[in-house]
C-alpha cells in the first residue's frame, strides 16, 4: 500500500549491532520501551521485514510534520540496539507498470 498525496514513506533500516545475542536485542527493546512507542503516533507501517544476517527494513507512511518525531522516537528506541539509515522511498509498482505499458507499445 502506497501513501496518499499528504504522507511521505521513509524507509528505515535498522542494522543489528554485532556481538549482541537475540537475548540481548530483546532485552534492549523492552528496556527502551520500542514496543509500546515505535512507530510513534500518527505514523503508519507500510512494510516491515527481516533480512537475515542485516537486520530489519520498515517502510513508514507519515504526514511530513512527523518526520521529527521518527527521527526522535529512533534515537530514543533503536540506539544502542541497531545502527539506522533512513531513506525517502515511494511506491515503484505503479511508474514500473506505466513503463512495463509504455515499452510494450514500441517507446522506452
Amino acid at each position: 500500500m502506497s501513501a496518499s498525496d499528504d504522507e511521505v514513506m521513509v524507509t528505515v533500516v535498522m542494522k543489528h549491532h554485532p556481538g549482541l545475542t537475540l537475548d540481548d536485542v530483546q532485552s534492549r527493546m523492552k528496556a527502551s520501551g520500542w514496543w509500546d512507542h515505535f512507530p510513534p503516533e500518527g505514523v503508519r507501517i507500510v512494510s516491515w521485514t527481516v533480512a537475515m544476517g542485516l537486520g530489519q527494513i520498515a517502510t513508514l507512511a507519515m504526514p511530513p510534520r512527523l518526520l521529527p518525531t521518527l527521527n526522535l522516537e529512533l534515537e530514543r528506541r533503536a540506539w544502542g540496539v541497531f545502527t539506522t539509515e533512513c531513506y525517502p522511498t515511494y511506491d515503484f509498482v505503479p511508474v514500473r507498470e506505466r513503463i512495463q505499458q509504455r515499452v510494450r507499445a514500441g517507446g522506452q
